[in-house]
């Protein structure tokens, strides 16, 4: 029903993953490069999506975007019925991506100087966005048990200053996959309650998990926590929507949505037409698409997977969620300078640098597996040329 094998020309089209690769890690489109950075898919998106695009611009006018209520009511149909999850249409903001919906969190509920905690190795633009709005990054470095990672709060607590005020969490975990467990997530609701920290849950990745894994909602792991979450949801990874530049700020405790939606008025926000329009249709549709994806995503991720074990000194942290990826090169014994260079330079493979994503990412590289297939066993067969002699 759905061609996810069909290999689509992104070239020239202003496409940060394909056009600006060269100029970022020296790998040329026009020579074969394959790009697995940056995280938005080279599939197009439900039917339904184009269906609405069309519409539009046949009607031809593109004012300001008003009556948000078919808009909510997918958003919040989307999430009784994906994830079992009852919103308060009311309780939805939208932002302009989410990190932007991010910085807005940082400047509605904390102060320059203030700690922002994060569970490293992590999502990279978090800790720039923090930093770049004065607040002091906290990295609480995961450890990694039994192949996966999980957070250590016992370390996190003993190395509190009292200057902490919020917690950013990825979940599922990008770049590692992971999808918490509802005990871990209830800790942490325990932990940021003992310790009066706010907990903001980037959610973006919480619609592609792959078949055998079940991610739950904050909200429904720790459902007294209320007073302290800020859930951050989107279109953007689903439905490979994120050029709209549109994302879900959904808070049901009145008073921090208060506090939320004057940072917002502030700063002059209001939504992208194009964008609200794209996450209607795609929430109101997408379900049988999404199914299918994590079904392709999950033969991306089993093909790659296998053809990393077999290169020496190579693992693959296992995928439980995302698209991404997550390739430790400590077993090769070289330095990061020189695996990043075979990646680069022998397998012409454009990959996101570990040591971006915080403490914990020095020997890791993060691969982006949404392409066609044919893409990802290119890609191994490259890996396992470049690697093939590992001294």
């Amino acid at each position: 029903m759905y061609d996810f094998d069909e290999l689509i020309d992104r070239r020239g089209t202003h496409c940060a993953k394909w056009d600006m690769m060269e100029t970022i890690y020296g790998v040329s489109p026009e020579d074969d490069g394959l790009p697995m950075w940056v995280a938005d898919m080279d599939f197009r998106p439900p039917r339904a999506v184009t269906e609405a695009l069309r519409a539009a611009v046949e009607h031809g006018v593109f004012g300001y975007f008003g009556d948000d209520r078919a808009y909510k009511a997918a958003i919040a149909g989307w999430m009784a019925r994906r994830h079992g999850w009852e919103v308060d249409p009311a309780a939805i903001s939208t932002s302009e991506g989410l990190v932007a919906g991010t910085a807005m969190c940082l400047q509605a509920f904390t102060a320059p100087g203030d700690g922002i905690i994060l569970f490293t190795p992590v999502y990279h633009a978090f800790a720039r966005i923090i930093r770049a709005n004065g607040r002091e990054v906290v990295e609480s470095r995961l450890v990694q048990r039994d192949g996966r990672y999980e957070m250590d709060l016992g370390a996190l607590a003993a190395a509190l200053t009292g200057r902490e005020r919020m917690v950013i969490l990825c979940s599922p975990h990008n770049p590692g996959g992971r999808v918490w467990e509802p005990a871990e997530l209830a800790a942490l609701a325990d932990f940021c309650r003992a310790h009066d920290l706010l907990l903001v849950s980037d959610e973006i990745h919480h619609d592609l998990v792959l078949p055998g894994n079940r991610h739950m909602v904050m909200p429904l792991a720790a459902p007294d926590f209320a007073d302290r979450v800020i859930m951050l949801t989107a279109t953007s990874k689903t439905f490979n929507l994120a050029g709209m530049m549109t994302g879900n700020v959904i808070i049901a405790d009145a008073a921090l949505r208060g506090r939320f939606v004057a940072t917002q008025a502030a700063a002059g926000v209001s939504p992208n037409r194009f964008g609200v329009l794209t996450a209607t249709a795609a929430y109101e549709a997408g379900d049988a698409w999404v199914e299918a994806l994590t079904e392709y995503l999950a033969g991306n991720a089993a093909l790659f997977d296998e053809g990393v074990a077999a290169i020496p000194g190579l693992a693959s942290m296992k995928l439980q969620a995302t698209y991404l990826a997550w390739v430790d090169f400590a077993g090769t014994g070289m330095s990061g300078e020189e695996f990043t260079r075979r990646v680069e330079r022998d397998a012409r493979i454009a990959a996101s640098h570990g040591h971006t994503f915080g403490s914990g990412g020095e020997s890791f590289l993060r691969f982006n597996l949404a392409t066609p297939r044919a893409r990802v066993a290119e890609a191994v067969a490259r890996l396992s040329a470049a690697f093939a002699d590992p001294r």
